[in-house]
């Protein structure tokens, strides 16, 4: 095939050729013209005829070949069109990719997809994102590693008889891998059908630490940081139309839905450390990753966007107390011997089903959000164990269950301490043409447990947090933050409040005879709480962040909230210097009534 090229070479040679033969006529008329001047009029009679004759021949020839050559040129400039279409044709995408093929097959090379693209291609333009036969692969990352340095002992309030920490509570460094991870994103065309295949698989990292069980003073889990695909992975099905179902796991809307409010992600003073954690403890029963999940994520339709999930609990148990069918651990993050109940049971937290859902608007500077989740059938009796001194009343089980809640039984208690759990939320954020943000959130967080057992309620509260972000240069900046932990109905006590308030209950046995030594202590309810953050973050490059970070949690007489991001960076609390076995023997000692401040220094790459 003749290129766009050639033709126009072609047409110009046509040209010249053309220009030389009209050259040639006119030189030979111009020649017979000069013969007969310079001979005149009377002399021209003596000019032979076979003269004249040769000249009237060769001007016909010429004008022959004029002819023949207009001809040939009519054929070139179409011959030329026809080549500027082909070529015109060539230069779109699908006539590239068989081009290309074409190459390719011919110089044995590797194949070439309908959409013109080599196997693993790198696209322009992305950091890590590659072709793949009819779709695209993009490999993602976050490494954060910081050098903290924090105490426990800035205040402690002693009171009621509380015993004051133990150990070295003064200040101590550590360096801490904050919320580090790698993985894999994509998806695949499913030839005429409307929609996606996509998937994403993801493993946290441990860049400081020995991957491995988690294990602390308080809690115990069998769940491996760093292990394949230990984060957020799913596989689905997405639409740009109707959006996007997915299943697997990953953290839920309720949690995802205010991300964005939150400058101090993974550091010590992340807001974790108050919203979304009802009692305290180092899981963030609201803002936590959800395993065997099916959700569906709408597409944003006039700034609206909708998110929602549900998980089944898998639990063979009615009240939740059994490890979740084909998991390592109970529902909500600890192993069995977490609660201290013997025998070894999920009655720390574990749950049922669970649902998630949020609602977010977005018109240009202004972020306004919604969002609710469930939390069924949520097992906490190992509280009442712990406080009444007692382990699992099985000696109860022949006995008639009371069913009023006047009748302040343990048993009753015991039983009672299976209830729902909910939370909603809602926020806003407001970036103004000054490069300033600010946001804040109010959080309702609620445990639905009989009256008799509201003197140890301690996950009914509710929570606030405000936030201030200002971009100081195109590479500096600095956020503000301040979380506020309400006071809730009760408080079933920490391993040093003391017997701050007694409480004698009447227990029977299977024969209805009572137990008089069925006492015990709780806390009042004094647990409120106050975290402050500030941090200076500058990049050196677009992927390449450097922050100094600042915070201090002001826990009220019964509160023991942390600095640790929810367990995701270095944490502060529930570390005392008792024991290290974790579960049911360690002896944890999350004191109470302690300032914890904390300054830590970092560098976070993303990709």
């Amino acid at each position: 095939m003749r290129g766009a090229f050639g033709a126009r070479l072609s047409a110009g040679a046509g040209a010249q050729m053309k220009q030389k033969y009209m050259a040639g006529v006119a030189l030979a008329a111009l020649s017979l013209v000069l013969v007969l001047a310079a001979n005149g009029s009377a002399s021209a009679q003596s000019v032979s005829d076979a003269t004249v004759k040769a000249l009237m021949n060769r001007i016909e020839q010429l004008e022959r070949e004029v002819k023949e050559l207009k001809k040939g040129q009519a054929q070139t400039d179409a011959e030329a069109k026809s080549a500027l279409k082909q070529a015109n044709r060539a230069r779109s995408p699908e006539a590239v990719g068989a081009t290309q093929a074409t190459h390719a097959a011919k110089a044995g090379t590797e194949e070439i997809d309908k959409e013109g693209h080599r196997f693993l291609e790198h696209k322009k333009g992305t950091a890590a994102t590659f072709y793949t036969p009819g779709g695209e692969i993009t490999g993602y990352g976050n490494f954060d590693v910081s050098f903290d340095y924090a105490s426990k002992n800035v205040r402690h309030l002693n009171l009621n008889g509380a015993s004051p920490p133990v150990g070295n509570f003064g200040w101590m460094p550590d360096i801490s891998t904050n919320l580090s991870y790698l993985g894999v994103r994509g998806f695949q065309r499913l030839g005429s059908l409307p929609f996606n295949f996509v998937y994403q698989f993801e493993a946290g990292i441990e860049i400081s630490a020995a991957a491995g069980t988690r294990q602390s003073n308080s809690n115990l889990s069998n769940q491996v940081n760093g292990a394949v695909f230990s984060r957020n992975s799913f596989i689905g099905l997405s639409s740009p139309d109707w959006g996007a179902l997915k299943i697997g796991k990953t953290d839920a809307p309720y949690k995802t839905s205010t991300s964005v409010f939150n400058p101090f992600n993974g550091m010590w003073g992340d807001y974790a450390v108050v919203m979304g954690n009802t009692g305290g403890d180092n899981r963030v029963e609201f803002g936590t990753r959800v395993s065997h999940a099916i959700w569906y994520e709408s597409p944003t339709v006039g700034g609206f966007q909708l998110s929602a999930l549900f998980a089944p609990g898998q639990n063979r148990s009615s009240i939740d107390d059994n490890v979740p069918s084909a998991e390592p651990d109970c529902a909500g993050g600890n192993d069995p011997t977490s609660g201290g109940n013997n025998p070894f049971s999920c009655s720390d937290g574990s749950f049922g089903n669970l649902a998630s859902a949020s609602l977010t608007y977005k018109n240009g500077p202004l972020l306004v959000v919604g969002a609710a989740e469930f939390h069924e059938k949520v097992n906490r009796q190992s509280d009442i164990t712990a406080i009444f001194g007692l382990v699992n009343p099985t000696i109860f089980q022949g006995a008639t269950v009371p069913t009023s809640s006047t009748d302040p039984t343990f048993q009753a208690l015991f039983n009672g301490d299976v209830a729902n759990e909910w939370a909603a939320k809602v926020g806003a954020l407001y970036t103004f043409p000054t490069k300033t943000t600010i946001g804040g959130i109010f959080e309702w967080m609620r445990r639905d447990v009989p009256a008799i057992l509201q003197f140890q309620n301690e996950r009914s509260r509710n929570g606030s947090w405000v936030f201030v972000s200002q971009q100081l240069t195109d590479v500096d900046s600095v956020h503000f933050g301040w979380a506020h932990a309400f006071r809730t109905p009760g408080d079933p006590g920490q391993h040093n409040s003391g017997i701050l308030t007694g409480a004698t209950i009447t227990c029977t046995d299977q024969f209805g005879t009572a137990i008089p030594t069925c006492t015990g202590a709780f806390a009042p309810n004094r647990n409120q709480a106050d975290m402050v953050t500030a941090a200076y973050k500058h990049l050196f490059s677009p992927n390449l962040t450097w922050y100094v970070d600042v915070a201090a949690t002001f826990n009220g007489p019964s509160a023991h909230y942390d600095l640790g991001a929810g367990g995701r960076a270095v944490t502060t609390d529930c570390h005392d210097a008792f024991s290290t076995s974790g579960g049911a023997f360690s002896v944890p000692h999350c004191f109470t009534g302690t300032t914890l401040v904390g300054v830590s220094s970092g560098i976070k790459w993303t990709f």
